[in-house]
């Protein structure tokens, strides 16, 4: 992943400002703003880990649930035409919609090099992914 960091299952962005010569980020896939900053490298990555240790620390304190990040569920949008083709695709391989869109987006991210690796891990692992009956 690039400029992105993983910890406590929170992701961080990474962005550089030349003009302030700083690193700076924030937490990504939730709606609360949490950022971070540091000179180097080393610097974020501390800032970053301080950051969401803090962020559950303040929730917890105030009696509040974390906000989870990527849930496992999100709305798209993608048109009628695309909509139907999908579905009908879904319905004579035997499958939800929702299991072919799934099907669809692991064929797309395992086509795509810089996260087949990530893919690859996790079927390891036994987690969700699988060959789908779709045609390849």
């Amino acid at each position: 992943m690039k400029n992105m960091m993983n910890y406590k299952g929170y992701y961080g962005s990474i962005n550089t400002d030349l003009e302030d010569d700083i690193l700076y980020g924030k937490l990504e896939f939730i709606r609360d703003l949490v950022s971070y900053e540091g000179k180097t490298p080393k610097d974020i990555k501390i800032a970053f880990e301080e950051a969401v240790d803090d962020y559950l620390d303040t929730c917890e304190k105030s009696g509040q649930t974390p906000e989870k990040p990527l849930k496992g569920s999100f709305n798209i949008r993608i048109g009628n035409e695309l909509h139907e083709l999908a579905a009908i695709a879904a319905f004579e391989n035997n499958i939800s919609l929702n299991e072919f869109v799934k099907i669809s987006i692991e064929k797309e991210l395992k086509r795509n090099s810089s996260f087949k690796e990530n893919l690859e891990s996790k079927e390891e692992n036994n987690n969700t992914l699988f060959t789908p009956k779709c045609s390849q």
